[in-house]
């Protein structure tokens, strides 16, 4: 047993792999839990059932994964739960920070998320970090919004154990072109709501379906038509950081 810190809160995980504590290992903490976690045999069965029947709702071809996968899976998933009582989200996207401030980047798997913050990255330097590139906590509190890394950070393995407060969210499209807009909330909330960590408690669910209210009414979106080149990076900062 040991104990990680995600979005602020401690908590105490019981794995039954060794190589989950070292996945773990940026975000160890020496904490008092607030909470705890465990994993048995049926939650890896379970998990495996879920993640299939999420490849069918979006077309794709099921995979089987190793059981320490999803392990990690499965602690993904109940902290999630846990933590939309602290107001905090799990949503599905890409986010790097530059000059500390976040800018989360979320579209259809596929898209070219991974690439566009790649493109901050190489245009800002130093002054970009990457904060999450699959799965970043957002924590709603009463000064605005703060984004946080965590482990969960997709096939890259790109993510800092830092806080940043969000700046702003952008629903990305691929173009020839680049152009961005401000877009309004109720355009961007369907959207949001398919990127949220789908709790199976129904009750969890509306929760987090209120958070994501909140959220909109206190960080901007815009929409980005992008193409691969560095112009795409600078113009979507230069109209996102104001």
């Amino acid at each position: 047993m040991f104990a990680i810190e995600i979005a602020g809160v401690a908590i105490s995980v019981e794995t039954m792999f060794l190589s989950t504590k070292e996945y773990f290992r940026p975000y160890l903490t020496e904490k008092e839990a607030e909470f705890s976690v465990d994993v048995t045999p049926l939650d890896l069965a379970r998990e495996q059932e879920l993640l299939d029947l999420e490849a069918d709702a979006e077309g794709l071809k099921r995979r089987k994964f190793t059981d320490p996968f999803l392990e990690r899976t499965v602690i993904q998933r109940k902290i999630a739960d846990r933590l939309i009582g602290n107001d905090t989200l799990l949503l599905h996207g890409s986010t790097v920070a530059v000059d500390g401030k976040a800018y989360l980047f979320t579209a259809p798997c596929g898209t070219g998320k991974s690439t566009h913050t790649r493109l901050w990255r190489e245009t800002f330097g130093e002054r970009a970090v990457m904060v999450n590139d699959d799965k970043p906590f957002l924590r709603l509190t009463s000064d605005g919004v703060l984004a946080y890394g965590s482990p969960w950070s997709g096939k890259h393995g790109l993510a800092t154990n830092i806080c940043v407060p969000l700046q702003g969210i952008c629903l990305l499209h691929r173009g020839e072109e680049n152009c961005i807009q401000m877009l309004p909330p109720m355009e961007i909330k369907g959207i949001l709501r398919h990127q949220l960590h789908e709790s199976t408690d129904a009750a969890l669910q509306e929760k987090a379906f209120a958070l994501l209210d909140r959220l909109l009414e206190t960080v901007p979106t815009w929409e980005l038509f992008c193409n691969k080149e560095p112009e795409a990076a600078r113009m979507a900062y230069d109209a996102m950081h104001k």
